[in-house]
Parts: structure tokens; sequence; C-alpha cells
């Protein structure tokens, strides 16, 4: 999760750029062949790598006896993996103002418990070990700050699967902002002017509005179904598993 959080603006924005979609009673399997693309993007949280229950939980708990709120396990769920409404809205629905909310999570989070706690979505790890060995060029662009990711890079031993890792600043944009894609694209040695041949792959609608603000094909894994995301996200692709391209 981010400090900063995309506003329903940038939903509109994807919803309405819906050329190349499925929706969710027509998903087909996937077409997407990964060799044909010069290179991948992908998320980090929810498509590359997960954390158990037991430290969100954890989490929301310290977070709650600062503010002196509490959250319930829907809440604590929905907040850490972006389901429903946008973060910032559901966090001042509770009553809290979004910029209290945000310090004092990361505040609480530790680095290396929550690396102890991170677990590698096997789907990726075959899709990422495919790319790896057909010699295409990889790239993470990951709203997590860099003081939570990289333990968990370390602590994986992963850091060798990727040719660009980008985290998302004030300064570098947020996803659905293009400008954090443009700069992992300009880090692989690609030219984010012609961007046609790539691809960025996500669980979260902000991928998939980053990934067609950037000129590149969207990819929305389906790590949470429509009815636990209160919506259903778009997408050039769409598919349940990453391991199945």
């Amino acid at each position: 999760m981010s400090k900063t959080e995309v506003e329903i603006a940038g939903d509109n924005k994807e919803v309405k750029q819906d050329m190349s979609t499925y929706t969710a009673t027509e998903k087909p399997e996937s077409h997407i062949v990964a060799t044909d693309y010069d290179f991948w993007l992908f998320d980090f949280d929810g498509t590359i790598v997960d954390v158990e229950w037991e430290y969100t939980r954890s989490v929301f708990d310290r977070v709650g006896n600062q503010l002196g709120v509490s959250f319930s396990d829907t809440d604590a769920a929905q907040l850490w993996h972006g389901l429903g409404d946008p973060r910032n809205a559901q966090i001042q629905a509770l009553g809290i103002d979004p910029d209290t909310f945000w310090p004092a999570l990361h505040e609480v989070e530790d680095p290396i418990a929550r690396a102890e706690a991170t677990y590698l979505h096997e789907d990726a790890a075959v899709l990422l070990n495919e790319l790896h060995a057909a010699n295409v060029p990889v790239g993470v662009v990951t709203h997590c700050q860099s003081f939570l990711a990289q333990p968990v890079v370390d602590y994986l031993d992963i850091e060798d699967w990727f040719d660009s890792f980008v985290t998302c600043t004030s300064e570098l944009g947020w996803k659905p902002d293009p400008g954090p894609v443009y700069h992992a694209i300009e880090s692989l040695g690609q030219d984010p002017s012609t961007p046609t041949t790539g691809v960025l792959a996500g669980d979260a609608p902000s991928d998939v509005g980053a990934a067609w603000n950037a000129g590149l094909a969207g990819l929305h894994v389906e790590r949470h179904s429509p009815e636990q995301r209160g919506r259903c996200v778009l997408g050039d692709y769409r598919v349940d598993s990453l391991d199945i391209i």
C-alpha cells in the first residue's frame, strides 16, 4: 500500500478505455504469448508476492491502537489489498483522516517482519523464470516503498529476476500515472515513446490504467474475484493465474 492513493478518477479513466477487454462473464483463457513482447513490467505486491494474513492483521491492530480505532477483518483486508472503493474514501468513511492513517501505518510496519511474512506467488515465479530463460527484459513498477520492498527482495533472493525495479514516489508519480512506467521502460534500455511491444501485468485497476496511459498492453491477474473487489477490472488480457500464459 502507498501513502498516496489513486482516487476514483483513475478508475473512471480505465473503465472508459474499454477496447479489447473482457467482461467478468466472458473471460476466456489468455491468448497472450509471453515472448511476443519485447519486455514485461509487473506490479509487485499482490502480483508477484503477497503477505500472510497474520502480519496484515497485526499491522492494523497496531495502527488501530495508535489512532484509537478498531479495524474489522473486512476493513483490514480491503484496505491492504485495495478492494472496493478507493482506500482514502474507505479510510474517511471510518472517520479517519488519511493524512493521519498513512504515517501511522508506515510507522508500525516492520520491514524485516514483513519480509519474513511475505511469500512468492508460484504462478508468477513460473512466468518470471520463463521470461528469464527467454532473455526477455523484466521490470517492476510498485507503490510499495523501497524501505519495505527491498527487504522482501533480499529475503526471497529474487533481485536478479528483475532488470529494473521502480518504486513510485510523489516525484515520479503513482499508477495509473504513466510517469513511473516510462521511467521503468527507460531503465530497461527501451524507448518509452514507442512502447507498443511491452506489457504491464498487475492485480489492480491502476496497473491496467498505467499500462494504457503509457501505451502498453494491460494484463490483469485476478487475485480477488469481482465480488470481493466490488467491480470488474478490465484489461487487454485477464487471467486467473500467470502460469497459463
